[in-house]
């Protein structure tokens, strides 16, 4: 999401902002496009090159106390000048009472003026995190996502081919479910994506033969996570007889989620193959190539330097097949 109303943070429960609106409530519509977060001190000076519109600007008990120094005509000069760089909100912290010229600045402006109970340091903190949570880049894919060893696994492949199943065993191995069928996918950070499920289904899995069963009731609340990050995604694929799979696994794939490569994996499925098993194995893999073992390469190095060393070798590196 590119940016949010000022209305919404009026409706946050999730965040704790305690805001009430004050004045301008023709502006709610007005737009938030930064989580970052102003507190405009030196635009009470006179001094607005800085002043960044599009975040929300907060008045603690500094700036509060400047304007009660200032003659009542200079003050209201002064937020008559700071309300008409249309900035998007102005929150004043503490429970402070804005002064009568103050909310009419805002309504001739048509800038919302908002005040919360929470200390400056406290709502910074809390609006800065709801803004990020709703302003990331976020889709929903199709899939399941899963905690397994503590790596966050998304299984892809088309429906039917056994997603759920492979989960609801992982689950009983002690493994945790995150989300079954619809993932949430929000990028964090410009380098990693976190999954969640769906608020409807969450907690639910779809077994065909069952139908709907709730992993928490089913299994306590050790079986599920809220959040994971995607470190892994296996896509699971009917087997072909006439298609080559990875053998050695030297050269990583990648799958891109909201500009982000994850590594990837692709597992044939068919009959007698224990893919719980190879979920897990492929959980204690990332683990240890993470700890700077690559098991594929290394062997591939020990080959090469055998042939190398061996009677009649070929000096250099082979490919193998």
């Amino acid at each position: 999401m590119d940016a949010i109303r000022v209305g919404a943070l009026l409706d946050d429960t999730k965040f704790d902002l305690r805001l009430t609106l004050v004045a301008g409530k023709q502006g709610l519509s007005r737009r938030i496009s930064s989580s970052r977060i102003q507190k405009p001190g030196l635009v009470l000076a006179g001094f607005t090159e800085y002043l960044h519109k599009e975040r929300v600007q907060v008045f603690g008990n500094t700036e509060m106390s400047y304007l009660a120094t200032l003659p009542r005509e200079r003050s209201v000069e002064v937020l008559r000048s700071f309300f008409g760089q249309d900035v998007s909100c102005l929150v004043v912290t503490k429970g402070l009472q804005p002064p009568p010229e103050m909310m009419a600045a805002a309504d001739e402006a048509g800038v919302p003026l908002l005040r919360t109970s929470h200390l400056s340091s406290n709502f910074i903190e809390s609006v800065q995190n709801c803004l990020e949570d709703v302003l990331t880049a976020q889709t929903s894919m199709h899939g399941v996502l899963l905690d397994v060893f503590g790596v966050g696994i998304l299984l892809l492949g088309k429906s039917g081919i056994g997603k759920s199943e492979i989960a609801l065993d992982l689950i009983m191995r002690g493994h945790r479910l995150v989300a079954d069928d619809i993932v949430d996918v929000k990028r964090k950070t410009p380098e990693s994506v976190f999954g969640a499920g769906s608020e409807i289904i969450k907690h639910h899995m779809e077994i065909r033969g069952l139908g709907i069963i709730n992993i928490k009731d089913l299994f306590g609340v050790a079986a599920i996570r809220e959040r994971k990050k995607i470190e892994i995604v296996l896509e699971l694929v009917e087997w072909d007889p006439n298609v080559e799979y990875d053998r050695l696994g030297v050269e990583e794939r990648k799958f891109r989620i909201l500009d982000v490569e994850i590594p990837m994996l692709v597992v044939p499925v068919r009959p007698g193959r224990n893919m719980t098993t190879i979920v897990e194995v492929a959980a204690r893999n990332h683990l240890l190539k993470l700890q700077g073992h690559h098991s594929a390469r290394e062997f591939q190095e020990r080959l090469n330097r055998a042939i190398a060393l061996a009677p009649g070798g070929r000096v250099g590196e082979i490919d193998v097949e």
